[in-house]
């Protein structure tokens, strides 16, 4: 068999309100409160390390830093995707140079072209397999945010529930206390008057006594 553990309630904050019923004991609380030590400025030994974002990506590490430090991004440049043409005068260097320029920019635009044309046929679909994938996501998050909210409110009230049920207890045990120590004094006063009373009876015997020598 195990051993029952019994748990040890030291505060009720659904049921206690003395700060509020006092406002000095409230003072003397926040000047506690102002003595206390503030809180470390490292986390604790068992905390992980930050984690690295993209460690083994120069590039896209760069890109974050860059984002992080809100420097504005440099400008595309727009000179090779434009066709200039040498002078009437250019060299067969210059020329060679227009000429391969020409012939990127053919297979940049045919480049573009295919991937214009395998988005029509194939975008659409992709796009709304994506949104269906993150609607999916996003439900899913918010049926655990709202399966945990329930719980917290759940908790709280039974927290609430018990801890009004405990103050009643402690109501009805505080005012049993009352009653009984006002009973006892009561008793006592009592006592005190029997006790005074037998003392000037026994005075009385003893004056009798002696009036009848």
């Amino acid at each position: 068999m195990a051993e029952e553990t019994t748990e040890l309630l030291d505060s009720l904050p659904y049921y206690d309100n003395d700060l509020e019923q006092f406002p000095s004991l409230k003072e003397k609380v926040d000047r506690e409160f102002a003595r206390q030590p503030k809180p470390p400025t490292t986390l604790h030994p068992r905390v992980p390390p930050a984690y690295e974002l993209f460690a083994k990506n120069p590039l896209l590490k760069a890109e974050l830093e860059r984002v992080e430090s809100h420097v504005e991004a440099q400008k595309l440049d727009t000179l090779r995707y434009q066709l200039p043409a040498p002078s009437a005068s250019g060299t067969d260097e210059e020329w060679q140079a227009a000429l391969k320029n020409a012939h990127a920019q053919l297979e940049h635009q045919r480049m573009r072209q295919t991937n214009l044309t395998l988005l029509q046929t194939y975008g659409s679909n992709a796009w709304r397999i994506h949104n269906y994938l993150l609607e999916s996501t996003v439900k899913q998050a918010e049926g655990a945010l709202e399966e945990l909210k329930e719980k917290t409110v759940e908790v709280n009230r039974e927290r609430k529930n018990m801890q009004t049920k405990l103050g009643n207890q402690l109501n009805s045990l505080e005012t049993r206390w009352t009653e009984l120590i006002s009973n006892v004094l009561q008793i006592e006063l009592a006592n005190v008057a029997l006790d005074a009373e037998v003392n000037g009876l026994n005075a009385r015997e003893a004056e009798l006594a002696e009036m009848n020598r």
